[in-house]
């Protein structure tokens, strides 16, 4: 009896791991989707960088006292900027936070389209700021009206903050403006 249990809540298991993938493969291609069809908002997570925060001597200018992309992340900002090309994303503009490790993924993913915009920064470290860099960001996509698609890399933080999701480190979530402001959120897409 004991074996024929375990078996079934395996089996049980194994159902809601394969429903559960499976709603995910379907939000992913809605995202996917939406990028194509354009006129929408593409603000993802930097790719892998070790650790939390930045060390306590950060300089802004300064890569080598920043956190910044491992070798893995490398490649993830690469294979961001090869699957938007694969899947014919028209990419119109990529705005970055200053930070190194969001400013390298968005010029390996997507190369000298990136920008720096001071909006994106964290304020991981600075919370007074918090409020203020938000509503830029709203604004921001909130304005956006375009065929194109807008590609904004950030950090978790302010992510979080901007739409109540926990994105990992490059991943993308896909926001459409509404004409009456506000966005919606169609989708996630985890590399």
């Amino acid at each position: 009896m004991r074996c024929k249990l375990s078996s079934i809540f395996a089996l049980a298991c194994a159902m809601l791991i394969a429903l559960g993938a499976t709603q995910i493969a379907a939000a992913s291609e809605a995202a996917w989707q939406q990028l194509q069809a354009g006129g929408s908002v593409a603000i993802l997570r930097h790719a892998r960088a070790p650790g939390t925060g930045d060390p306590q001597n950060f300089r802004l200018g300064d890569c080598a006292t920043q956190r910044n992309l491992s070798d893995a992340g490398r490649a993830q900002a690469q294979d961001i900027g090869w699957r938007f090309r694969e899947r014919k994303v028209s990419v119109e503009r990529v705005l970055s936070s200053r930070w190194c490790r969001s400013l390298e993924t968005a010029r390996l993913a997507f190369g000298d389209m990136a920008e720096p915009f001071p909006p994106l920064d964290s304020f991981f470290s600075d919370r007074g700021q918090q409020d203020r860099q938000t509503q830029a960001v709203r604004r921001t996509i909130e304005e956006w009206r375009s065929p194109g698609v807008l590609v904004l890399v950030t950090h978790q933080v302010n992510i979080t903050v901007l739409t109540g999701t926990f994105p990992a480190e490059g991943e993308i979530l896909v926001l459409k403006p509404k004409t009456s402001g506000g966005f919606d959120l169609v989708g996630r897409i985890k590399l």
